[in-house]
């Protein structure tokens, strides 16, 4: 009998995620329990269409006019609400592509998440880069109506001359953006003045002089307040941490089991980080040692292909290939929830701003019974022992009395 074990999955704290499928669907799930309760799906935005894959998402989640961007299969890009699903305004890259969309789909994706000029005209600024590695830089002005969308000032450049993009990541200051993939070495480029700054170079060959041909899965910034750590994934099942003040080669590198690193998330300490691989298997590491903390309990049966650090509570998420979105503890490595979505999933964001209000009671209205059905345990039973001794003080009285 081959051994099984049971794992219990003891729900998460109020939670908001969003997630995107080959199938363009959007998804909500929520946890909506004030202490620990199970995610659910409780909204779904668009329809099924291959054609409209989300290729890659991102969310600029501020507590006023929050927005979120999405790349689709067939070239267009989306800015809606991540509230309610509205759509703000789309982007068509047919004009602009030289070659097919299908042979050129957007790698990277990011929205600023710099503060609007005005409430009633938002400005929403957009980085892309495409496989073949065209770099735009466009900024809109939106309306509170879609129709009055105007296209501000936007900026074309070349980030590689040959080979594949895979990934691409933009700093927390959104000051520098690094940029490889299949056939191209890291590169660093100044946003400010669309300049390279700096070129990774490849490790050396190993003992058997066998050279490891360049191939970067995913990549991600250390800390918001520094761009010059970044951790990158490989084909070749390798995490990389780079320095960019210190040397071009990699500070180290370690080897996770046997298949390519897929995801990539950096914790809000500034020094942990989170991967997860084709295999679907998901762990962590201190990048300050180059020691693996160890592995999430519980074996996703798909490729781990995107994964989301709460900013606030000790949660990460992580979705892939096998259409379940999961919820894991930081600090345990247990998974606190799973949802199956039916689709495969290329991306989920979390809403750092969701939070469970209660509607206040009003029982100044209410009669006296109802006010005292809705007191806490402690105060009714404070209540009956207050009564209890009263009823005992009289009757000793009473006898007092007839004593006398």
């Amino acid at each position: 009998m081959p051994r099984t074990t049971t794992l219990e999955c003891p729900g998460c704290p109020p939670i908001r995620a969003l997630t995107f499928d080959s199938l363009g669907l959007v998804k909500v799930i929520e946890a909506r329990d004030k202490e620990v309760g199970i995610p659910k799906v409780v909204e779904r935005w668009g329809e099924p269409d291959f054609s409209k894959g989300i290729l890659a998402a991102s969310i600029d989640d501020s507590k006023s006019n929050p927005l979120l961007a999405l790349a689709r299969k067939n070239g267009m890009i989306e800015v809606l609400s991540p509230m309610n699903g509205q759509l703000s305004f789309s982007i068509s890259r047919e004009a602009e592509a030289v070659t097919s969309l299908e042979d050129d789909p957007i790698a990277g994706l990011h929205l600023f998440k710099r503060q609007r000029r005005e409430p009633s005209l938002r400005s929403c600024t957009l980085l892309t880069c495409t496989t073949k590695g065209d770099a735009c830089l466009r900024s809109m002005e939106v309306p509170n109506t879609v129709d009055d969308v105007s296209a501000g000032p936007s900026e074309t450049w070349r980030v590689c001359n040959s080979g594949n993009i895979y990934c691409s990541k933009v700093d927390g200051a959104e000051r520098h953006f690094i940029v490889g993939g299949k056939g191209v070495e890291v590169n660093m480029w100044d946003l400010e003045n669309k300049s390279k700054i700096w070129t990774s170079k490849s490790p050396p060959k190993n003992n058997l002089g066998i050279f490891t041909p360049t191939w970067f899965t995913s990549m991600t910034f250390l800390s918001k307040d520094d761009h010059r750590k970044f951790v990158a994934g490989t084909n070749n099942y390798e995490v990389r941490l780079y320095d960019v003040s210190a040397q071009r080669r990699p500070v180290f590198s370690v080897v996770f089991r046997e298949s390519p690193i897929k995801a990539i998330a950096e914790d809000v300490n500034g020094h942990t980080i989170y991967f997860g691989n084709g295999s679907g298997e998901l762990a962590s590491m201190d990048t300050r040692t180059g020691k693996l903390l160890g592995c999430f309990l519980g074996k996703c049966s798909g490729s781990i292909r995107s994964i989301a650090r709460h900013p606030k509570l000790p949660i990460i998420a992580s979705c892939g290939l096998d259409c379940y979105l999961r919820f894991w503890d930081v600090n345990t490595r247990q998974l606190l929830s799973a949802v199956f979505l039916k689709q495969h999933l290329s991306n989920v964001v979390l809403d750092s701003n969701f939070t469970i209000e209660e509607p206040a009671k009003d029982t100044t209205d209410q009669p006296p019974d109802e006010v005292e059905e809705e007191l806490k345990p402690e105060r009714r039973k404070k209540a009956r022992m207050e009564s209890i001794r009263h009823g005992k003080d009289h009757e000793s009285r009473k006898k007092s009395k007839k004593l006398k």
